[in-house]
C-alpha cells in the first residue's frame, strides 16, 4: 500500500472518464475497493485521506465527481 498508489489512482480519477464513471456506479465501497485494487491500485483509506487533505474542493469534485464521499473523508 503506498502514497504512490493512491496519488496514481487520484490522477486516472481525473483524466479516464470511463475508469471514473465504472468505479462510480459501483454501489457499495467494498466493492468499490474491491475494483480499484483490481485496477493495480493498492492504498489504505487513511493513506486516500491524507492527499485528500491535500486537494482543493474543486480538484476532489473533478477525481471524485461527488459519488465516492470523498469530501467527508469518509470511504472511497
Amino acid at each position: 500500500m503506498s502514497i504512490e498508489s493512491a496519488k496514481a489512482f487520484l490522477e486516472r480519477m481525473k483524466n479516464d472518464e470511463d475508469f471514473r464513471k465504472s468505479a462510480g456506479e459501483i454501489a457499495t465501497s467494498e466493492e468499490r475497493m474491491k475494483y480499484v485494487k483490481g485496477a493495480g491500485f493498492d492504498f489504505t483509506m487513511e493513506e486516500i485521506a491524507t492527499l485528500n487533505d491535500e486537494l482543493s474542493d474543486d480538484e476532489l469534485d473533478a477525481v471524485a465527481g461527488g459519488v465516492w464521499g470523498i469530501h467527508g473523508r469518509g470511504t472511497i
